[in-house]
């Protein structure tokens, strides 16, 4: 029936019942041995070796990505470098002993309690403590509206696994922050940049570009929009009131849900604020995240978000099966710190710290950038976006500017797709004003070095031109 002879088949059994992979019962027929009983397992290929190193981890990673990240430009700088790199708070005005007395107030009172496994939502008092500050923020929502996370990098990984299959399509911004393209990348999905508008043109307002986002939306079947309204990390423009209504209009048109990335929001260096894409939803289509980590004590990773009951009980269960709650001690200790009026005073007390600290860098780059060279002028936040001559590389010139001790990170590292390599972000927060203007000084130097060596360059070729004439 196969068009293969009895004779090749008889060959084949005998064959395999000769290495004791089968045997023939006269009557019954022929059968695999079970292991233990003469069957011949091929063993496992052994690790892939490099010398004596062992196992080159590097070949068994599920994906490919091993781009440097932006920490190792610290890592790799002198202590006493002047770094723009990170968009960090000041350590030095950590209210440490305010919140060590948090800590002991938490332990004499409940230690048992927190020191012990929680609800996967989070530590009530927080919650309540949260509630009344987002009340006060125009944000309404009751406790079944709101889930603590480890910080807002964990909220992103709790969206992408709730609500991101492979191949989905997730619409952010170009250029953005780059720990939330990694955390939906690894979930698989298709991410699409959206450009950011970092100059003020006639009937085109800064921030994202609203006109493309339609296109985006009317062209691909979007599941998520992911972003950051406020002082937007890299750029630290914000989008006017009109983009956010037009943001929403177009989200519930097109039924996608909108993450609104809220962690630099409260340090405004104005006291007029824009309503955050949360406060003008009237659709319930916002996720909203946020956390401490831009005002204080970013190593106790504590963020939260907030959602409709029905998303905020699937991302409960994915929380819980991550990392069954947050810390119950730095949530109860946050809770302290909040009731006591800490937070309120520190952030005020900050808010003034960074303002000057941003008027300082504009003022430096004004002062020293040479012509050519363009940058954003953020309100707020805690990172500047700059623009370097066309045909200048940021990458290159870091690393003249890092012999120099100072250090940037070049654009490249924030674009979704596309990215422009004459751009670069100076994050402000963790220097003091005379250490920004030292380095602003320094990196126009070089820039201005750079300069000249590309001028030089091009009266050599066109003598040549001339020459061969």
């Amino acid at each position: 029936m196969l068009g293969v002879h009895r004779t090749t088949v008889a060959n084949a059994y005998a064959e395999l019942e000769s290495e004791g992979l089968i045997q023939g019962h006269v009557g019954r027929g022929t059968f695999i041995k079970p292991n233990g009983h003469g069957l011949k397992i091929t063993p496992p290929a052994p690790p892939v070796l490099n010398g004596h190193e062992g196992i080159r981890w590097e070949l068994l990673f599920a994906d490919e990505r091993g781009e440097e990240i932006l920490s190792r430009l610290t890592a790799s700088a002198p202590e006493d470098a002047l770094s723009f790199v990170m968009a960090r708070p000041a350590q030095e005005f950590f209210p440490v002993e305010e919140l060590q007395t948090c800590v002991n107030a938490v332990l004499r009172r409940e230690a048992a309690e927190v020191l012990n496994l929680g609800p996967s939502d989070g530590y009530p008092p927080l919650k309540e403590a949260l509630l009344e500050m987002l009340h006060r923020d125009g944000i309404a929502g009751k406790d079944e509206n709101l889930l603590i996370t480890d910080g807002c990098q964990q909220s992103f990984d709790l969206i992408s696994k709730a609500f991101v299959r492979p191949g989905d399509s997730v619409i952010m911004e170009n250029p953005t922050y780059p720990g939330a393209v990694a955390i939906f990348q690894g979930a698989r999905a298709r991410c699409l940049g959206v450009p950011m508008r970092t100059h003020a043109e006639p009937g085109t307002p800064l921030g994202l570009d609203v006109e493309a986002l339609e296109a985006t939306l009317a062209a691909n079947r979007v599941k998520l929009i992911v972003l950051t309204p406020d002082f937007q990390n890299p750029t630290g423009t914000s989008m006017p009131l009109a983009s956010r209504r037009k943001v929403l209009e177009l989200a519930g048109r097109y039924q996608v849900a909108v993450v609104e990335d809220h962690i630099y929001a409260r340090l405004h260096a104005r006291e007029e604020r824009i309503p955050s894409l949360k406060q003008l939803d009237r659709l319930n289509l916002v996720i909203h995240i946020d956390s401490f980590a831009k005002v204080a004590f970013p190593g106790l990773r504590v963020g939260w978000i907030v959602a409709p009951a029905t998303a905020i009980e699937r991302l409960r269960v994915v929380k819980q099966t991550t990392d069954l709650h947050t810390d119950q001690l730095a949530q109860a200790t946050l809770a302290e710190f909040l009731r006591r009026g800490l937070f309120s005073k520190h952030l005020a007390k900050m808010r003034k710290i960074y303002t000057s600290r941003l008027a300082a860098l504009d003022e430096a780059l004004r002062k020293h950038m040479p012509e050519g060279t363009r940058w954003t002028r953020p309100e707020g936040g805690m990172c500047l976006w700059l623009e370097l001559p066309p045909g200048f590389d940021a990458s290159e010139l870091l690393i003249h500017v890092k012999e120099r001790g100072v250090l940037f990170a070049p654009g490249r590292y924030f674009y979704v797709q596309g990215p422009l390599p004459n751009t670069l972000r100076l994050g402000f927060a963790s220097l003091d004003e005379k250490q920004i203007a030292r380095g602003v000084a320094t990196l126009a130097d070089l820039l201005r070095i750079e300069m000249r060596k590309r001028q030089r360059g091009v009266r050599r070729a066109e003598r040549s031109r001339v020459a061969l004439v």
